[in-house]
């Protein structure tokens, strides 16, 4: 087999898990709350600055911080991607 999916066996249940898989699935957990994390604080510093409030404010807030959170993962992903740190 592949070193990529090595099988662990756990003790308490002998189910099978893949290391890749867990590592990837809390990798993109990670880079998810990140890359949300920066949209939002841009959408809010955005809005604050433009001085919109009320629903035109929220609609506003919510568009930025989807746009740059979506940039952030396509541009880290492809980053991370060329440096060889993830594959696929």
């Amino acid at each position: 087999m592949s070193k990529y999916y090595r099988l662990r066996s756990s003790n308490a249940d002998n189910s099978f898990m893949r290391f890749t898989v867990r590592g990837a699935v809390l990798g993109s957990i990670f880079g998810i709350f990140i890359c949300g994390l920066a949209g939002g604080l841009a959408a809010w510093s955005a809005v604050t600055a433009w001085r919109v409030d009320g629903v035109a404010g929220a609609i506003l807030a919510a568009i930025i911080g989807m746009v740059v959170a979506t940039a952030l993962w396509a541009g880290g992903s492809t980053l991370l991607r060329t440096l060889g740190w993830i594959r696929r």
